[in-house]
């Protein structure tokens, strides 16, 4: 199992000070936003990455994967961002979201992610990648296993896979709904994606029905059950890479902390997973 952070909330950090960082905290390497605000931009995918990879190999630490806004074989760039992953080694990327649109569509819709799907692979096939659906929640598909599995169902786990998350499988499966998520899209695992989260109250709505809204916590202090989810990945014998979502800038974090505060707690959440895959044997 390789450990990688996900450099979305580093956006203020050049590349090559995220590889010093990430290293200096023990990780093996970096998930890298390759999409619209990220490290790199897919309008600039093959110098962008260029760069990246040659600063990772002199920092010694590996660009284990890449998030992507792809979401069809239209979407800008998608060609470029897949040849230049292609060409610098980075074999899994994480696609984008397919939105949900209003309520009495969702199998049309299924069907329409779908095809999308398998344009893409098509495509990330010719070139050796491995596309990757993300576990989400909310308005988007797939929110939580269950709908991640029937998009994935027909295709080979060789040429796609599920990108499973623990946090957003908790708020769409509480109790146990992600724990029958994961089983099901267990023939497709290939990336995991880690955070933490708590329900806030925001006050009551005209109704009198108290709100609630997510809050990302330290992984230790969240209401994801992360000691039994990495037990279930230990049973699964999973070993590929764990991306770590350190989402603790702006209003959805418990604090919004500087990049330097937010590497120290990362470096904290990892120690906490590290020992949690240690007990999980």
């Amino acid at each position: 199992m390789k450990y990688a952070l996900f450099t979305d909330n580093l956006a203020d950090l050049d590349i090559e000070r995220v590889c010093r960082e990430v290293k200096k905290r023990g990780f093996d390497g970096i998930d890298l936003t390759l999409r619209p605000g990220g490290h790199v931009r897919p309008e600039n995918a093959e110098m962008g990455l260029s760069q990246a990879h040659q600063v990772a190999m002199k920092v010694g630490v590996e660009i284990l994967m890449a998030s992507t806004a792809i979401s069809s074989t239209n979407s800008p760039h998608a060609r470029d961002v897949i040849r230049a992953c292609a060409h610098y080694g980075v074999r899994q990327i994480k696609l984008g979201y397919w939105p949900y649109r209003p309520f009495g569509t969702l199998l049309k819709q299924i069907d329409a992610a779908r095809r999308n799907l398998e344009g893409l692979i098509k495509l990330t096939s010719r070139n050796g990648i491995q596309p990757c659906v993300h576990v989400h929640s909310g308005q988007v598909l797939a929110n939580g296993g269950s709908i991640l599995y029937l998009i994935l169902k027909d295709f080979d786990p060789k040429s796609v896979g599920a990108y499973v998350d623990p946090m957003h499988m908790t708020v769409e499966g509480g109790l146990s709904g992600w724990e029958m998520g994961l089983e099901l899209v267990a023939p497709w695992l290939s990336l995991v994606g880690v955070k933490n989260f708590h329900w806030k109250p925001t006050g009551r709505d005209k109704s009198g029905q108290m709100q609630f809204r997510t809050e990302y916590v330290p992984l230790a202090d969240g209401q994801a059950p992360l000691p039994r989810f990495m037990k279930r990945l230990e049973g699964l014998k999973y070993n590929g890479t764990v991306s770590l979502h350190s989402e603790y800038k702006g209003g959805s974090s418990f604090r919004s902390l500087s990049s330097t505060e937010l590497l120290e707690q990362s470096a904290v959440d990892l120690k906490y997973l590290k020992y949690l895959k240690r007990v999980a044997k």
